[in-house]
């Protein structure tokens, strides 16, 4: 259905808003991101463009995170410049009222939850990995150089310690632990490098076993040596990136690999939960904008309401942040953990229309 004079006209004012509001935010971001960067150029061959490039490659990140907040910001100033040109009065003096604005808003911001679910879903994710790819090859030949003791997965009942991985998806310096029915230990491989063949199949090269049987100690060394595994690289370098990073489906077969080996995936749910709900945190913005407009304030209004926009927006992306910590340590239900920030924010949206009704 075509849109009203009236809501092409919002609908170009919020756009633009937001627009403006969320290039602001990357450009301020991005400029952040590339002075941290600079502290590593001219190190192992990571030059300027090798910064730039994974400044870049950032971005869908940080406009995923940032859209919401853009979106309260940008449709506050909008809505505020129009009221302060008494541009809502007349709209609601023609006989708009508050509950089909709200509808206009709410179709309006359809198309905001549509474009930040396909860029949390399939821009986001790659680009990220993308830039963890180049900053990885231009500084070390490795991954998940930060962890002592390598990264540690339980495969059945085996415990997999993968040492470094390699951007190439080949596994370095990878120790296999075998347990029997009654996890009693039965064997130690220690493999110089992984290499995945296909699903459920990887070549382990220059492996030494140390196998534990009757009492006796064996030790063997192998050229090469077959590993069936559940594992994938896919799977692995999952384990080098946070929940909120992750796509929905990558998200689904890491908690799906967790619950197969019995492990706590609290948090991978939760992380899933927020990819299905954060989206809409855009309509509960714009519907937490529709207040501060009916608010007439005659000196200094715009520049007041728009601080209250960044302090909400703010207040937003931490407890967001907080609950989904929270419900991990508590073990919280993920649904509610992951959409209680926005029902809080919803409630407070009601609350203030409701007041703003009543003045």
């Amino acid at each position: 259905m075509a849109l009203k004079v009236y809501e092409r006209y919002l609908a170009r004012e919020i756009y633009l808003g937001t627009t403006l509001v969320l290039l602001a935010f990357l450009l301020l971001f991005g400029f952040f991101d590339l002075v941290h960067e600079l502290e590593d150029v001219g190190k192992n061959g990571y030059g300027l463009p090798h910064a730039l490039g994974f400044v870049l490659l950032t971005l869908p990140g940080r406009v995923y995170e940032l859209f919401p907040v853009a979106v309260l910001i940008g449709s506050l100033y909008a809505l505020t410049l129009l009221a302060r040109h008494s541009e809502i009065i007349i709209l609601r003096a023609s006989g708009l009222s508050t509950r089909r604005l709200l509808v206009t808003l709410s179709k309006l911001g359809l198309g905001f939850v549509v474009l930040v679910f396909l860029v949390g879903e399939f821009l986001a994710p790659p680009a990220e990995n993308l830039a963890r790819q180049l900053q990885l090859k231009t500084r070390s030949p490795v991954v998940g150089q930060e962890f002592r003791s390598g990264v540690w997965v339980k495969d059945e009942r085996n415990f997999v310690n993968v040492r470094d991985m390699r951007p190439d998806g080949r596994l370095h310096d990878v120790r296999i632990f075998a347990f029997d029915e009654r996890y009693q230990l039965q064997s130690i491989s220690e493999a110089r490098e992984a290499r995945y063949v296909t699903a459920g199949d990887w070549q382990l090269e220059q492996v030494m076993q140390t196998s534990f049987a009757n009492d006796r100690t064996e030790v063997r060394q192998f050229p090469s040596l077959s590993w069936k595994s559940a594992l994938t690289p896919d799977i692995l370098s999952v384990l080098m990136v946070v929940p909120e990073r992750m796509s929905f489906v990558q998200l689904w077969q890491y908690i799906r690999h967790l619950e197969g080996n019995q492990q706590k995936a609290q948090r991978y749910q939760i992380a899933l939960w927020k990819k299905l709900i954060y989206p809409l945190a855009v309509l509960v913005m714009m519907v937490l904008a529709l207040p501060f407009a009916y608010l007439q304030d005659r000196m200094g209004g715009v520049s007041i309401k728009i601080f209250a926009g960044v302090m909400l927006g703010i207040a937003f992306h931490m407890l967001n942040g907080l609950f989904s910590s929270l419900g991990a340590i508590n073990n919280w239900p993920p649904f509610w953990s992951a959409i209680t920030p926005g029902a809080i924010f919803l409630l407070a949206a009601a609350g203030l229309l409701w007041w703003s009704e009543r003045r």
